[in-house]
């Protein structure tokens, strides 16, 4: 993920905005607006086709929860950028879940692997069950976090964010070795649980 201003820049924004420095928020984000724009796209296509939010409207809605953070002590951007996937896949899984509402039900998640979600074509689930599967891996990835916070911060960055590894070695203070490690470990442990949950 190539930065859309320098770090010393952005790192600098988030300073003025931890002091409390009026519209400090507001410079930022024209500063990384391009970054959360391929997070956004990047979690848009893992979802479903034709999905109702478009990138342009889950950056804005992130900004509109971001904004509610602004007392948040972001350290860097690597730190901020974290934050910023959380709170977009909290937007696309209560927007998930509202649609799964209206339907009253539909149809349970199959257990597959997480690579066939990141695969577009042959080995992706339908766009009802493709919903489903990330729903019940949103709830294993909660459990996750109870049981080891690092693997799903991991599983946040490379697979929700599309962070490289060496990015999310920054953003977690690990080498990218530890990283890879988390990594394997973290889809073994949810393709377990997602494949429990389907019974």
């Amino acid at each position: 993920m190539a930065p859309s201003a320098s770090q010393h820049v952005i790192t600098e924004a988030l300073g003025e905005l931890r002091a409390g420095v009026p519209g400090a928020f507001d410079r930022l984000v024209p500063l990384v607006y391009s970054d959360l724009a391929r997070i956004a796209h990047r979690q848009l296509g893992l979802e479903r086709p034709g999905h109702t939010l478009s990138t342009t409207a889950l950056v804005h809605e992130a900004y509109l929860r971001l904004v509610d953070q602004t007392r948040a002590q972001w350290a860097d951007r690597a730190h901020f950028f974290t934050i910023a996937a959380h709170v977009m896949r909290r937007v696309l899984m209560d927007h998930a879940r509202r649609h799964r509402a209206a339907r009253r039900g539909g149809p349970r998640a199959r257990a597959i692997p997480l690579e066939a979600l990141e695969r577009p074509g042959g080995g992706s689930p339908a766009a009802a069950e493709r919903a489903e599967v990330l729903l019940a891996l949103d709830d294993a990835l909660e459990r996750l976090a109870s049981l080891d916070p690092r693997q799903a911060q991991v599983v946040e960055c490379r697979f929700f964010g599309g962070f490289t590894e060496a990015e999310t070695a920054e953003t977690l203070g690990v080498t990218p070795r530890t990283v890879a490690r988390d990594w394997v470990k973290a889809k073994g442990w949810l393709y377990q649980e997602l494949r429990d949950a389907a019974g």
